[in-house]
Formats: C-alpha cells, structure tokens, sequence
C-alpha cells in the first residue's frame, strides 16, 4: 500500500490510528512506503502506535543544532558520531521508531541499507520541541529513550526556554533531571562528562 503526498501535510499528520498489539513491524512498513513519497522537508516516525509526518525544524533552530554538535561533538565516546538532521532510530521492544533533531550513536549503526538505525546505538539524544512535537518529545520520548537505555536525552524546549537532561536510564524513563532555563550552563553527564554553555539561546 503506498501513500501519495502531493501537497505538504499540515503541521503534524498521523497517517495511521493505534494499532492492535504485534502490529508494530506493520507500522514500521506503512512507514517506509510514505517515506518514499514524501516532499522535501518533512519525516515520519512512529509514536504512540502511529505514524506521525512531521515538518522539519525551523531555521533557527539549526542556530542551537549547530551548538550542540559544537560542544558536544568533541566529547562523544570513541567509535561514536554526532548528526544533527533527522535519522530513524527503531525501538522495536518500545514499538516506537524516532528521529531526534541531534543524535550521537556508534558509527557501525550506519551500516545498513534499512531507513532504520538500532535504538541501541545511541548514547546520546536531542530534541528540539515545536507545538506539534512537543507533547510526544515532553512524554513518550522519556519514556521510550529510557526503557532503551539511551545514556542521555536532552530536552530542549523551545517554547518554555528550558533545557532538561535526563541521565540515568530505568524502565520508567530516567532517574536524574537536571532543568536549566535558555541562557544557562548545565552538566552534560557520562559517557559525555562535558558542560552544554546555553548563552544567547534566550535571544532566538
């Protein structure tokens, strides 16, 4: 079954309701069949038991993508990459299939010809919040990064001014919340160990 997308989907389009249990790798082909006809500037994921087309993010906040491979790319652990432009990372054992705005993950992960990378490749995330994204980045993105044992997932929420960062991975999402407002300075913990310098972020 493919989808044709002739004009640009709204803001946040789900293309597919809830699904029964087991039906997860259904989802997953539903996926790459829209992916396939998608126009430039927007990518799907699945969230929720759905799949979800999404635009990418705006100009300016390639402004903050920009700082974060910038101070963070000198600290990823060895063997490791960091991107800042959408990748599909699956969660199987989650049934969810992500594409966080910045992601660190071991560069074997891309040696594959799926659309797919392993969740389990990761040690670090990043998401940059927009009203249509920001409930799933804020709730179920906690709690399926964590459940996966990604090291850190860093929250950057664009319409609160706030940076969080979840360390310390547990079936429920994360132990540790550290929350600092757009101009601040915060711990960016192992395996990075470094400091993530917020400065001018509270003038975009």
């Amino acid at each position: 079954m493919a989808v044709m997308v002739e004009t640009p989907p709204p803001p946040q389009l789900i293309v597919r309701g809830p699904g029964l249990p087991g039906d997860f790798e259904e989802l997953c082909t539903i996926l790459e069949k829209i992916n396939d006809d998608l126009p430039d500037g927007y990518y799907p994921e699945i969230i929720g038991g759905q799949v979800v087309v999404s635009p990418w993010s705006r100009s300016f906040y390639d402004l903050i993508l920009d700082e974060l491979v910038d101070q963070l790319g000198p600290h990823v652990p060895k063997g490791h990459r960091a991107r800042a432009y959408p990748s599909l990372y699956k969660f199987a054992d989650h049934d969810g299939a992500f594409g966080p705005d910045f992601h660190v993950a071991e560069s074997a992960a891309l040696r594959t010809d799926s659309i797919y990378r392993p969740g389990d490749a990761l040690s670090l995330v990043a998401e940059l919040t927009s009203p249509s994204t920001a409930d799933a980045d804020r709730k179920e993105k906690v709690e399926v990064y964590g459940r996966a044992d990604v090291p850190v997932y860093v929250l950057v929420d664009m319409l609160k001014g706030v940076v969080i960062v979840h360390s310390d991975p547990s079936d429920h999402g994360y132990r540790t919340i550290t929350q600092i407002e757009f101009g601040g300075t915060v711990h960016i913990p192992a395996p990075f160990d470094c400091k993530l310098d917020t400065t001018g972020w509270e003038q975009i």
